[in-house]
């Protein structure tokens, strides 16, 4: 029970990761407020009570000011305080050419998946100041860490949230906030296992695990474990870290079983 007396903010709440982080939140012994958008909030509504009494579903958009102000007064009426914000919401473009990337849907993928983090932080810190301290992830991607063609929006957006990462830990330390990114690899989420777009295949069917340490796609889980560490009093002394969880994707190909052996 290592988030008694915590409250937790997950933004996407009701997606493949962000069901999984809440549940073990919850199951840990923190309070957990659950963001989702107008078009999930039925489904946190009930993954809230499936949860019971120290859950809360609340209406958060993170592209928008009032949503985030509103979500965060929530927290501190219902469970008194806010100690650890899961920045998780994220969305991902369809496969396009920079040349063919509309501007709409360029601003689209930093709105959310940088603008809506920036206001997470923004919003979180006074709450967190006066709850005496607390912890800020980021949930980038393995894409912040080299190019990929054909998603350019999200491949930038996500090296934008390094430096935000960054510069909001050094920022805030004093303040008794630490601030870390987490950077999972090719997890199985509808991000990865369903189109981007009509008529398009999804990610997943372009990604073949076999030839990395870990041959296989990543779960929720595995993420997950890694926030609950970083959330966690064990890591007091790390901020501004960037927590890698690819199963080797940025390694490159492993050598083939028995050959290290055979060496």
């Amino acid at each position: 029970m290592r988030f008694t007396d915590q409250t937790v903010l997950v933004t996407g709440g009701t997606g493949g990761m962000g069901t999984s982080h809440a549940r073990a939140y919850h199951a840990e012994g923190a309070r957990v407020v659950i963001g989702s958008t107008a078009t999930g909030l039925d489904s946190a509504h009930e993954f809230a009570a499936e949860l019971g009494e120290r859950a809360l579903a609340v209406r958060l958009d993170v592209t928008g000011e009032d949503d985030w102000t509103a979500a965060v007064r929530a927290a501190e009426e219902h469970f008194g305080h806010l100690t650890i914000l899961v920045n998780n919401a994220g969305v991902q473009n369809p496969a396009l050419t920079v040349e063919a990337t509309d501007r709409k849907l360029w601003e689209r993928t930093f709105a959310v998946n940088v603008t809506g983090q920036f206001l997470g932080i923004r919003a979180v810190t006074p709450a967190m100041r006066r709850a005496g301290g607390g912890v800020i992830i980021n949930i980038g991607s393995t894409m912040a860490y080299g190019g990929t063609a054909l998603y350019a929006s999200y491949v930038a957006s996500k090296w934008a949230l390094r430096g935000l990462t960054r510069s909001a830990a050094l920022e805030l330390g004093r303040d008794n906030i630490r601030v870390n990114a987490i950077h999972p690899g090719v997890i199985a989420t509808k991000l990865i296992t369903a189109p981007p777009a009509p008529g398009q295949p999804p990610i997943a069917d372009f990604y073949d695990p076999s030839p990395f340490a870990v041959p296989r796609l990543g779960e929720p889980a595995d993420i997950t474990a890694a926030l609950l560490y970083l959330t966690s009093p064990e890591a007091s002394f790390a901020t501004g870290a960037e927590l890698v969880v690819d199963g080797g994707l940025l390694l490159g190909p492993a050598l083939p079983a028995g050959l290290a052996e055979a060496a």
